[in-house]
């Protein structure tokens, strides 16, 4: 069958192509991969989900898997995927597992699995498990518990006061006098978002906070930022969060109503973050897709920019591999190793109005570190991505347009990871420059 795991986990349509079977059958390969039973003892798995209404029934299914393999289940209902990935490091779990489709409309659901400490697994992970999975979706080589040995289920009554605690025990200075509005995408934000603010000393002003299980990021949340924007600027608040259906990310408004990115996020962070001497070598970890002006702002502030495939999974790799304390990509996934494994949208949050609350500053004067060069992006349908990168006069076209430029643009050529695409990405300072480059270089990899 196609490869199920995709960029963050397995997602699709619920009850279409993510049925409760399929999702039984996953939870039992994952559970033969990630918690074999090696000494016979109890093995154990956190899960937990969104708000949508497949949630339920999906998490069930997962708990049946897990179960019928032999490992008891934390279940602690409604949360954000980072409060999965960090009760599964602290309660010592061998695993895992978030049922969501993140910022994805409501019919699709998702799930998303953590290795022991609460890391995102890795390709060779991803592809043991899916050959345990036959080509009609049923696991085969897994162990039927029986008897006694048969896993337990028990719900975890504290679990969203301890993820509470741990959020607003990693702040230094409390959020006293930064009034915020908080976008919570009738999401997993809904549970705990609010709250988190309020008892870090910020006062909240919570929208889009009433899940019913079927109007998740329904025209609000992250992508979605009209209504956060207007509240702001009507509420007089200093700043805007909107948390995506599962919170693992955030974006930012300010005061005026403007947008203020993950690049710009993590320009703000990166520059408190190195005053503060806990930037780990002065570096910051972003993908190859976070704008130019990221990088130049970086240069001023005389901090290492390193970059890595586009993809939250690449930079957690990255930030494990070199010790780093940031790192994140432009849609809002940020990543603070001290405080959690994965993207956190609540504690970046936090993060960001701690610096306005300890400098007085507002959000629109930090943002201004980084100025975003206009960014044209225009996706190609080719017959042969491996042509394209190949072909001279791609090549050529390509080290002409970095001519003009110099250092004020950035030329990117991307192939789609999944379809014949190449992504065609230019920055420039001026936008008719980008766009005209772009449109030149796409007619190049059109040709080919």
């Amino acid at each position: 069958m196609a490869r199920l795991f995709g960029t963050d986990g397995v997602r699709g349509l619920a009850g279409g192509v993510l049925t409760a079977e399929l999702a039984l059958q996953i939870a039992r390969a994952a559970a033969t991969v990630l918690a074999p039973n090696i000494d016979g003892g109890r093995r154990v798995a956190v899960v937990g989900r969104d708000p949508r209404i497949s949630g339920a029934m999906l998490s069930a299914a997962v708990s049946a898997g897990l179960t019928a393999s032999g490992v008891d289940v934390i279940d602690v209902g409604v949360l954000p995927t980072p409060a999965i990935a960090w009760l599964t490091a602290d309660y010592g779990a061998a695993l895992g597992v978030m049922i969501s489709a993140s910022h994805n409309a409501m019919p699709d659901n998702g799930i998303k699995i953590f290795a022991a400490g609460g890391h995102k697994l890795d390709d060779d992970m991803e592809d043991r498990i899916e050959a345990l999975l036959s080509a009609d979706g049923h696991a085969g080589e897994t162990v039927n518990a029986t008897g006694a040995a048969i896993g337990r289920v028990d719900d975890a009554p504290h679990a969203a006061e301890s993820y509470t605690a741990h959020l607003v025990a990693s702040l230094s200075h409390r959020l006293d006098g930064v009034t915020v509005v908080v976008d919570c995408s009738h999401g997993a934000a809904s549970v705990v978002g609010p709250e988190i603010y309020r008892l870090a000393g910020a006062t909240v002003v919570a929208i889009n906070a009433e899940p019913d299980g079927l109007n998740i990021n329904d025209g609000c949340g992250s992508t979605h930022l009209d209504g956060l924007q207007k509240a702001v600027v009507e509420r007089g608040a200093d700043l805007g969060i909107a948390h995506d259906g599962d919170a693992d990310r955030c974006l930012a408004v300010d005061a005026s109503g403007a947008v203020v990115d993950g690049d710009a996020i993590m320009a703000v962070l990166a520059i408190a973050m190195s005053e503060a001497g806990t930037l780990t070598d002065n570096t910051l970890v972003a993908t190859v897709m976070s704008n130019l002006g990221l990088h130049i702002a970086m240069r001023r502030a005389e901090i290492t920019l390193r970059t890595t495939a586009v993809g939250d999974r690449y930079v957690l790799e990255e930030l494990r591999r070199g010790g780093f304390a940031l790192g994140g990509e432009q849609s809002g996934h940020v990543v603070l190793p001290a405080v959690g494994s994965t993207g956190d949208g609540i504690a970046t949050a936090l993060r960001l109005m701690e610096r306005m609350a300890q400098t007085g500053s507002t959000l629109a004067n930090l943002a201004s570190a980084m100025r975003t060069l206009p960014q044209v992006l225009i996706n190609v349908q080719v017959s042969d991505k491996a042509a394209v990168a190949s072909a001279p006069s791609v090549s050529d076209a390509v080290a002409e347009a970095e001519r003009e430029l110099g250092e004020s643009g950035r030329v990117l050529l991307r192939p789609s990871g999944t379809e014949q695409l190449v992504r065609v990405m230019v920055e420039a300072s001026e936008i008719d420059v980008a766009t005209r480059l772009a449109e030149e270089l796409a007619g190049r990899v059109a040709s080919v």
